[in-house]
C-alpha cells in the first residue's frame, strides 16, 4: 500500500524507517491514523515490543474503505496472528476520537503517523489534533505527502484529490517545524519541531 515494500525479497521498504524511529525514540505511545490492512500499526507495534517496555499503539481507523476493521474480535486476532498485543484499535474518525476520554488522557506522544483521508482539510485536522501532544523529541509522519494525485480508494464514485502536500508546503513556511520529504513509495514526510539541536544522547 505505497510503502515501497517488496514482499518477494522480504523488504519492508519504508517500514524499516517506521520500525527504526520507534526503536530509537522509545515512545510510550504511538498514534497511527489510517491503515488499509495494518502495516504501519504492526511495524510500530513490533518496534515497541522489541523495545521491551509497555509501549502502546493507538490505531484510529473507522473502516470506511471496507468492513475489515469493524469487528473487534477479528481485529484483535489479526494482530495477534503476528504476535502483537500492544495495538489498541479505535473504529472512529479523528473527529470522534478527540471527543473521547482516551484522547483527553494523552500526553507525550512519541510518534504520530497520519495516513487517513488525504484531503488538505483532514490532514490539517489530524495534525492540529495531535501536534500539541507530541513530545519535544517526537515526530509526525505523513504518508502520500509529496504530490497531488487522484484517488478512488473509497470507490470510483468518491474520487478525490490527495492534497497532503499542500499542508507540507505550509509547514515548511512555518518556522516552528522541520520538514523532510522522502520520495519513496507514495511518499513520506517527516515533521518535527524546529529549534536548537538537542544534546546528543548515548
Amino acid at each position: 500500500m505505497g510503502h515501497a515494500q517488496k514482499p518477494a525479497q522480504a523488504d519492508l521498504g519504508l517500514g524499516w524507517i517506521y520500525y527504526g524511529l520507534a526503536r530509537v525514540l522509545q515512545p510510550a505511545t504511538v498514534v497511527v491514523i489510517g491503515s488499509y490492512r495494518g502495516f504501519v500499526p504492526m511495524m510500530m507495534g513490533r518496534a515497541l515490543a522489541d523495545n521491551g517496555g509497555t509501549g502502546r499503539v493507538l490505531f484510529i481507523d473507522p473502516s470506511l474503505v471496507d468492513r475489515f476493521w469493524r469487528k473487534p474480535a477479528k481485529v484483535q486476532a489479526h494482530f495477534e496472528k503476528f504476535g502483537l498485543t500492544n495495538i489498541q484499535h479505535h473504529a472512529v474518525t479523528t473527529q470522534d476520537f478527540v471527543q473521547s476520554e482516551t484522547y483527553r488522557a494523552l500526553t507525550e506522544v512519541g510518534l504520530v503517523f497520519i495516513d487517513g483521508y488525504h484531503s488538505y482539510e483532514q490532514a490539517r485536522l489530524d495534525f492540529e489534533a495531535f501536534a500539541p501532544l507530541v513530545s519535544p523529541r517526537g515526530a509526525i509522519l505523513f504518508h502520500d505527502s509529496i504530490q497531488v494525485r487522484l484517488s478512488s480508494f473509497y470507490g470510483t464514485d468518491k474520487t478525490y484529490e490527495h492534497r497532503v502536500c499542500d499542508l507540507m508546503t505550509e509547514l515548511r513556511r512555518d518556522g516552528q517545524w522541520q520538514v523532510l520529504d522522502l520520495p519513496f513509495g507514495d511518499g513520506l514526510t517527516l515533521v518535527r519541531r524546529a529549534g536548537n539541536p538537542e544534546i546528543l544522547l548515548a
